[in-house]
Parts: C-alpha cells; sequence; structure tokens
C-alpha cells in the first residue's frame, strides 16, 4: 500500500518523520509531494496512491478521477471543505478529519490576534484590556472550548452559541449559552470565529448582525473565508469607525481592506492556525494512524463522508 502525502504548505520535518514511522511500521511505502505549484503534479502523484494525507489541498472530483487506487483521503486538521465529499463517495473513497489535533494552536493563535487587535496594533497607542470583556464563541466545538479555556485566564467573560452543542454541556463548563446568533453578537464585545464553511453559514457573517455588536467590537475569524460576507463588514466598518476585524484567513478583498481600514484590520499572509510544531506533529501523526486503522481494520471512526 502506497500513502501520499500532499502537501503545499509542507508538514514539520518531524511531524513527517513521525508520520513515516507508522506508516513504515504497518509494512506501508510512504511518498511526499510537497510545496507543489500546479495541480498537475497532484494529478501525477495521486496516481497510484492507496491513501492521501492533506492539508488546505484540494481533492476535487478531478484529483479523484487521477487516483485510481485510492481508498481514503484523511485532512489533516478539522475542516474538510477542500475536498469534495460528493465525489469521494461517488469513487468510494473514504474521508476523513483529525478533530481536535490542531485545536490549541488555533486557540492560542485567536487569543494572540485578540491581543494584537485591542493594543492597537502595537502602534504605541493606548489600547484597552480583555479583563472583564465578554467573549462570544460562535461554534463551540474543539477550538471553541480551547479559546474558552484560554480567554479565562484573561478574566473574560465567555458566552457562546451552538447549534449542535447541548446547552448544558456548555453551561456545565462556565459558559453563558446564547439561543441565537444575534444574541451572541448583541452581548458580546468580541466575537471569535469557528463555524464551518456550509451552505448555511457561507456569507452569514454579515452587516446586520455585526452592527448589533456594542461599541468597540472585535471580530476575530479562524475559521473560513467563505463564512465572511466581505461586501458588507467593508460597508459595516466604514459605517462604524469603532469596529475592528482580525482574520487568519485573508480576505478576497484584502487590499481594499487594508487601504480603508488601516489601524482596525489585519491578516496573516498566509492561513497560520495550524502552523505550530505541535500541531504538525499532533495532526500528522493522527492521520497516519487513522489511514493505518482504515486499510488493516477497516476502522472509520472519523470518517465525514456516506
Amino acid at each position: 500500500m502506497k500513502v501520499l502525502i500532499a502537501t503545499d504548505k509542507p508538514f514539520a520535518k518531524v511531524a513527517v518523520d513521525g508520520i513515516r514511522k507508522e506508516i513504515e511500521a504497518a509494512g506501508f511505502e510512504l511518498a511526499l509531494l510537497e510545496k507543489y505549484t500546479e495541480k498537475a503534479q497532484l494529478l501525477d502523484a495521486v496516481k497510484d496512491a492507496n491513501a492521501i494525507i492533506i492539508r488546505s489541498d484540494i481533492i476535487d472530483a478531478e484529483v479523484l478521477d487521477a487516483a485510481k487506487e485510492l481508498k481514503i483521503v484523511v485532512r489533516a486538521g478539522a475542516g474538510y471543505d477542500n475536498v469534495d465529499l460528493e465525489a469521494a463517495t461517488a469513487h468510494q473513497v473514504c474521508v476523513m478529519n483529525t478533530p481536535g489535533q490542531n485545536a490549541n494552536a488555533v486557540a492560542e493563535l485567536a487569543l494572540g490576534m485578540m491581543v494584537y487587535a485591542v493594543r492597537n496594533f502595537y502602534n504605541g497607542t493606548s489600547g484597552t484590556e480583555l479583563m472583564g470583556k465578554k467573549l462570544g464563541s460562535h461554534a463551540y466545538g474543539n477550538v471553541g472550548r480551547n479559546v474558552a479555556r484560554i480567554a479565562r485566564g484573561f478574566g473574560m467573560e465567555i458566552y457562546a452559541y451552538d447549534a449542535f452543542c447541548p446547552k448544558e454541556v456548555m453551561e456545565s463548563e462556565g459558559v453563558i449559552v446564547c439561543d441565537s446568533a444575534d444574541e451572541l453578537y448583541k452581548a458580546c464585545d468580541v466575537v471569535s470565529l469557528h463555524i464551518p464553511a456550509t451552505a448555511e453559514t457561507k456569507n452569514s457573517i454579515n452587516y446586520a448582525l455585526l452592527n448589533g455588536m456594542p461599541k468597540g467590537g472585535l471580530l476575530v475569524n479562524t475559521a473560513r473565508k467563505e463564512v465572511i460576507n466581505e461586501a458588507e463588514v467593508l460597508k459595516l466598518m466604514a459605517d462604524r469607525p469603532d469596529f475592528k476585524y482580525v482574520t487568519d484567513i485573508m480576505p478576497a478583498a484584502h487590499a481594499e481592506f487594508a487601504e480603508k481600514l488601516a489601524g482596525r484590520y489585519f491578516a496573516t499572509p498566509k492561513k497560520m492556525g495550524a502552523q505550530t510544531a505541535e500541531a504538525n506533529i499532533n495532526a500528522g501523526i493522527a492521520a497516519a494512524k487513522q489511514i493505518v486503522g482504515f486499510l488493516k481494520d477497516g476502522c472509520e471512526k472519523f470518517r465525514v463522508n456516506k
């Protein structure tokens, strides 16, 4: 069996070494395609792969068509909207993610970006503190829980809205539960986004929702670019000079945000949430173990397609 690591943003070497150890211990072959610049390179590499480990790399119908021997794709990370699940199912390919492995890394970045924003992006002027502020977690999964854990250390009051997480679970962790996104945004000084990009959530972070936030509102996005209605956020920030937006996913309209909203907007040059040695190792090795479990024992615990 051949396992391919296909990453345009490579894993850390120590993570690759850990993946190799798991794969070769199972008697499988490991192949690497790193820092590729053209889709044709990926299409060629997948031709004889039985399993693929990816990060943010796109696995669509064209890639699946080329991968005649493919049985499983594992996304080393939580989000998997970069994989065409319907096409994978049609090709009888199992798709998995590795939930929770990157959660602390993303959460630490989210809090770091909050500090950066409330301290006026370290421009030398007087800012504010996070202590005593109300933090809203829009979704309360692995990342949201870690954000809440760290934010408590800053003395923040934690709110959350998650349509899929039981209210009693959130309340048992000391969270003030909101019954709607509107209620969350109206209550909180800072909102941290952790929702996936789905048909329901795409462009859902819009003018009306954000305009409900208190004066001095801050939006932090370490989730997905697609959930942001960029045109409406630009308008909101033009109308509200008190509002700030920081994101780990550079908007399509980044140049316009940067030009018009200097001093109130920041985007990382490349998605950084999971870019730590620890997250690399955790997610990569988890992906390798899941592939071995699937190919040897048929384990589908983390399968995300039908």
